[in-house]
């Protein structure tokens, strides 16, 4: 019994003591693996640490590359636009300086324009105001032209047709005929409708008569232009109206170099056929 007893005493403190042991041993176990996941998580806290850092600083730079980019593109936009501002001001000062000139011509042509109405308006009141004594004593004089017009129609259309049959012989002969024919007929005292020549155009070769269609002048007759009591050429009426006629200078009927003038005399010599 007492041996028994001996036995299993020895036999629970070897279980106690293995039991003891193994427990030791396995908290020995779970303490290291916790040594090692501390130190593996702190070794990726490191380097998750450093990761970290490291994207921090890049994108760090990245904004300060941006911004910098911004700022750089805000630059060339503002020298741009201040480019385009004096380009802007220095057309705006040349269409001004054209608008002033443009402006200036107008104004021109505008006194130029006041000044002519002008002239025209003193031109218009001098005629309205012409005395009326003047104008009868003109017409008085018209008439007893148109009196001896058929007379001296008559003479000039018979002088007209013999220098057409003399056509032949030089015209020198045949102007100092004419000559003495119209000195003849001025001086003798036949004086038929005479006026004046009151204007000449020389490029379309056409004088202004102040005889008209009350002076018994018609459309297609013949005058002679007299110049201090000397024919030096001929017209034919080309327009009639009440006062006023409209002749073309028989070209052939001047000498070389001679030229009808503004108060040159014209006697009415008829009707051509």
């Amino acid at each position: 019994m007492i041996a028994s007893a001996d036995r299993f005493l020895l036999k629970g403190a070897f279980m106690a003591n293995t039991g003891s042991a193994f427990f030791t041993a396995k908290q020995r176990t779970v303490s290291g693996l916790a040594i090692l996941f501390l130190l593996a998580a702190a070794f990726f806290g490191f380097l998750n640490s450093q990761k970290m850092k490291a994207l921090r600083t890049n994108t760090a730079n990245a904004i300060a590359a941006r911004d910098a980019a911004e700022r750089r593109e805000a630059h060339e936009k503002l020298n741009a636009a201040a480019g385009g501002t004096t380009g802007a001001e220095e057309r705006a000062t040349k269409v001004e300086a054209e608008l002033a000139q443009v402006q200036k011509e107008k104004a021109d042509l505008q006194a130029k324009l006041d000044a002519n109405q002008q002239e025209m308006a003193s031109l218009q009141k001098r005629v309205g105001e012409a005395p009326s004594a003047d104008l009868q004593a003109q017409v008085d004089d018209l008439r007893r032209q148109l009196d001896s017009a058929e007379k001296e129609k008559a003479f000039l259309a018979q002088k007209i047709q013999d220098a057409q049959e003399h056509a032949s012989q030089p015209k020198e002969t045949k102007k100092r005929r004419e000559n003495a024919v119209a000195h003849r007929e001025i001086t003798s005292g036949r004086t038929g409708v005479r006026g004046t020549v009151l204007a000449y155009n020389q490029a379309y070769n056409f004088v202004v008569l102040n005889l008209g269609a009350r002076n018994g002048v018609e459309t297609n007759s013949e005058m002679l232009v007299l110049r201090d009591g000397t024919l030096i050429g001929k017209i034919r009426i080309s327009s009639v109206e009440p006062a006023t006629a409209i002749g073309d200078i028989i070209t052939n009927s001047l000498e070389r170099g001679v030229q009808v003038q503004p108060g040159d005399t014209v006697i009415y010599a008829g009707t051509s056929p």
